[in-house]
């Protein structure tokens, strides 16, 4: 048996493949700051969600909320986010960034753009648009057919945008 036609190639197993190496590679690329790919993600989202709360976040980014606690508890033992009292509803806390946290969040977003230059460099600009469309494409479908695909089409909207700022 050739070896080279029993190694999967298939559009699934590349994008998968693609996926987790990138992943890892963010994540090298972030530790500097301290953080963790999860925390790069609540920090982004709590950036973006004015009186954003922890409930809100932890079903917006499909996290259970006993995990939620230990991610916010452990961004806010950087010193990155507070919980502040909400004042439309003093029953519950807001999440904010601390001004430490709005700097580790400008220094992400450099991070995340030299990442994604980094990632695409054998790819033209026209070729990075078709590839960014098509996986958007993707998502979509994938969406249509899963909770989990669903979030991750929320997730993928949130980046893209915040990709173009």
């Amino acid at each position: 048996m050739n070896p080279a036609k029993s190694r999967p190639c298939g559009a699934a197993f590349l994008l998968a493949q693609l996926g987790a190496h990138g992943a890892d590679l963010f994540g090298e690329r972030i530790a500097v700051l301290g953080i963790s790919p999860p925390h790069a993600g609540i920090l982004r989202m709590i950036a973006a969600t004015p009186e954003c709360n922890q409930q809100a976040l932890a079903k917006r980014l499909g996290v259970l909320p006993s995990r939620m606690v230990i991610l916010i508890d452990e961004l806010a033992a950087k010193r990155l986010v507070e919980r502040k009292r909400s004042t439309k509803d003093r029953r519950h806390s807001e999440l904010v960034l601390t001004a430490k946290g709005k700097r580790t969040l400008e220094k992400l977003s450099k991070i995340a753009a030299e990442h994604e230059a980094d990632l695409c460099a054998g790819l033209t600009k026209e070729e990075r648009e078709t590839l960014a469309t098509l996986c958007r494409k993707i998502v979509a479908h994938q969406g249509a057919n899963s909770r989990c695909a669903s979030r991750l089409s929320k997730v993928v909207a949130d980046e893209v945008e915040g990709l173009g700022k």
